[in-house]
């Protein structure tokens, strides 16, 4: 799929714009259709709004090219001052900038009239905003592939002044939460024509491999990213040395969690980019990394794009709101039916699915954008809609399937700038878990497992939980983050706006019960992530063996091993080391010796090796317990209130996916994320992107991005103008 720098015609780059028929033709069609809509959108709004009115059809006309002419200056306005207002300026100056334009419009066509006070601008850009999404939306057939379609054409104005970089870059798209299975079974139905096209010419191959426990994202991207998922026992866990529940989407937490594992020679150190994860990879330049709170700077083109456009934040919010009336129907429609298994699919979860789903894949799609424009070596970028939806929705359910095949699209944009692109590179899509659907454990049987616990124990005060639906929070608590940080006005009013949000420096937006706070005398503590759950003996240091357990809580592992929503319960003993109890029988980890009937049977092969590397992790609980699995169905019951989960093991969430080029072959079943690390640099050193320790030459990206100053020129191997990335 890529194509080498030698193949790229010098002769087609410097000919001139007005000889090349093909891409003229597409310019003038790409002007017609977006006069057309902005036609159409200025007609409906002064058939609708009494607030403005014309003398005649005429300026109507007249006002669809003041309107775009000024739009254009606007933009470049804003790129320009976007040194000196730094990113939260873009963001704010880009929404205003959508109603100065309607009201410069307006104010200077003769023949165009507003009625009202200083409120009716407002209303008509409001008005024309929406009504020119909608129009958008109706065009692209009920896709979301307007701004995609924008980018395309500041990526093709500006392809052709680039020179080709020296060597074949790698873009790696994560589509969160995707499994195996599920991939197969939607490429072999051909609703993914771009992703399963690939598959079919014989350019990629698929093939799954194995998370083991905890199926999750930050311990699969901390094995992607940096070969070190074995610091992270599950997405949220219990220090008895600090008191502290540690949350892995939370910015002060990632950041030492990565401190921790980090060996700065992760999977991007050598000038790559971080886009939308939950570590950095070691990157130079990350944006919207959980570990690294961080804006985006103001040099960043793909950003200022994005909030500058119409057809960015402007129409992202209006779709957005769509997005919210979209969710309240189809969880209305569950309802109706009767669907089993389902959960409440209100609160923040509407706002939530509109950001991931809307905003953050756009903003994602132009911030890869411009580093392929750039010629950045290695990017990596998460995409979270499916997993949002998923966890909600259920992860075969029609809104699931939807969100799906919107992410193919976006490969399929990715792909054709890459076309348009001199550079060239190769394509590796991956996940990183998969999902398991089912009904809750406290849907099941009416109580919490916190609630079990406390049953079996002898204490005088209640288990803490630690438990929630936190994972959706974590990009919006790290963009709130790093601007309440911010030495400015924009920092002032975000840390008033969020008083009492932000008790240790960093804002924790989403449900109380995610991380509550842990008192010195507590005697338990309980932390869910899907259907694994730790439990701690918080005041008894040390990993506590199975055989004091049962002296100081004697009826607390045969209450758990015995409940019929628990699988199996892990325990270190002083005997033989960690063993998983079941109901009827018992597993050591370590010899593979069985007494009774197998509790891991169930799980799969590679259960035993997969609990006994987690139960070997520093910060694991005292006990780990697993869901139950059913024989038929393989669904498992979550202690979150989530239709589909991950986290621990059974079913589809140890199954992800890899697709790669097949020119790469993979001899060997990977198992664990340390696996895909592994085989991800020798791809990168196949393809000579990965330098020797020692041997690394200073990056100019990350150089211009320390001092703030210069005139955005970058190299890496890649000659560019001064305005060779995508224009804002």
């Amino acid at each position: 799929m890529a194509k080498p720098p030698e193949q790229v015609s010098g002769d087609r780059r410097r000919r001139p714009v007005w000889l090349d028929v093909r891409r003229t033709t597409r310019g003038l069609q790409a002007m017609l259709l977006g006069g057309l809509a902005s036609l159409v959108s200025l007609v409906i709004t002064f058939w609708t709004l009494p607030q403005i009115s014309s003398d005649g059809p005429l300026p109507v006309f007249r006002l669809v090219v003041l309107l775009a002419v000024i739009g254009l200056l606007m933009r470049w306005l804003l790129a320009g001052l976007a040194i000196l207002i730094g990113s939260v300026g873009v963001l704010i100056g880009g929404l205003l900038s959508q109603f100065g334009v309607v009201y410069v419009g307006v104010t200077l066509d003769p023949g165009v009239n507003l009625h009202g006070g200083v409120e009716a601008p407002l209303l008509v850009s409001i008005v024309m905003s929406s009504v020119s999404a909608f129009v958008g939306w109706v065009a692209y057939a009920g896709s979301d592939d307007a701004y995609v379609a924008e980018v395309m054409r500041g990526v093709r104005r500006k392809a052709r002044r680039l020179q080709p970089a020296p060597k074949t870059g790698l873009l790696i798209v994560q589509i969160d939460g995707l499994a195996a299975p599920l991939l197969n079974w939607m490429v072999m139905s051909g609703n993914l024509p771009h992703l399963g096209g690939w598959i079919r010419d014989g350019s990629h191959s698929m093939l799954g491999w194995h998370t083991g426990v905890p199926a999750t994202t930050p311990a699969s991207q901390a094995g992607i990213l940096h070969g070190g998922s074995g610091q992270i026992p599950a997405f949220r866990w219990y220090e008895k040395e600090t008191g502290r529940v540690m949350v892995t989407n939370r910015s002060r937490d990632a950041a030492e969690i990565e401190a921790r594992m980090s060996t700065g020679r992760g999977l991007l150190a050598d000038g790559g980019v971080s886009i939308s994860n939950n570590w950095s990879g070691d990157a130079p330049n990350s944006v919207l990394v959980f570990s690294r709170a961080a804006l985006p700077s103001a040099r960043a083109r793909g950003y200022v794009r994005f909030f500058s456009s119409p057809q960015g934040v402007t129409r992202g919010l209006v779709l957005s709101v769509g997005e919210m009336i979209k969710e309240l129907h189809q969880a209305r429609r569950q309802r109706m039916r009767k669907l089993v298994p389902r959960v409440n699919r209100g609160g923040s979860y509407i706002f939530l699915r509109a950001v991931s789903n809307v905003l953050l894949r756009d903003l994602n799609v132009s911030l890869i954008t411009d580093e392929l424009v750039k010629g950045t070596p290695v990017i990596y970028c998460d995409f979270v809609d499916y997993d949002e939806v998923a966890h909600h929705a259920g992860p075969t359910r029609p809104e699931s399937l939807q969100t799906l095949e919107g992410l193919d699209r976006v490969l399929g944009a990715l792909q054709r700038i890459i076309d348009t692109l001199p550079h060239s590179y190769e394509i590796v899509v991956l996940s990183d878990h998969g999902q398991s659907q089912g009904s809750t454990f406290l849907q099941r049987y009416g109580r919490t497992l916190t609630q079990v616990v406390d049953d079996l124990v002898d204490t005088t005060k209640e288990p803490v939980a630690a438990t929630g639906r936190s994972e959706g929070w974590g990009p919006v608590n790290a963009f709130l983050t790093e601007l309440s940080l911010r030495r400015s006005v924009a920092g002032s009013v975000t840390r008033k706006a969020l008083h009492g949000k932000a008790p240790r420096g960093e804002v924790e937006l989403g449900p109380a019960d995610c991380e509550p706070p842990v008192a010195a005398d507590e005697q338990m503590v309980v932390t869910a992530s899907g259907n694994l759950a730790l439990i701690y003996l918080a005041t008894t240091p040390g990993r506590v063996p199975l055989e004091e357990i049962e002296l100081l809580h004697p009826r607390l592992v045969p209450g758990l091993a015995t409940h019929p929503g628990i699988g199996f319960v892990v325990i270190d003993s002083l005997a033989e080391g960690p063993v998983a109890i079941g109901r009827a029988g018992v597993h050591v980890l370590r010899t593979g010796r069985i007494e009774g009937e197998d509790p891991l049977a169930a799980y799969g092969p590679l259960a035993a090796s997969s609990l006994l590397r987690q139960a070997e992790m520093p910060h694991n609980g005292d006990l780990v317990v697993v869901s139950r699995l059913d024989e038929y169905t393989h669904e498992v019951a979550a202690f979150e209130e989530l239709v589909g989960c991950h986290g621990g093991i059974g079913g589809w969430q140890t199954e992800a996916v890899l697709v790669h080029p097949r020119r790469w072959v993979v001899d060997e079943p990977l198992v664990g994320s340390d696996a895909v690390h592994a085989l991800l640099i020798s791809w990168l050193e196949q393809l000579g992107q990965r330098k020797r320790p020692g041997t690394e030459t200073v990056d100019e990206d990350a150089e211009l991005e320390r001092a703030d100053s210069g005139d955005g020129r970058a190299s890496r191997g890649v000659t560019v103008d001064s305005d060779a990335s995508v224009e804002a």
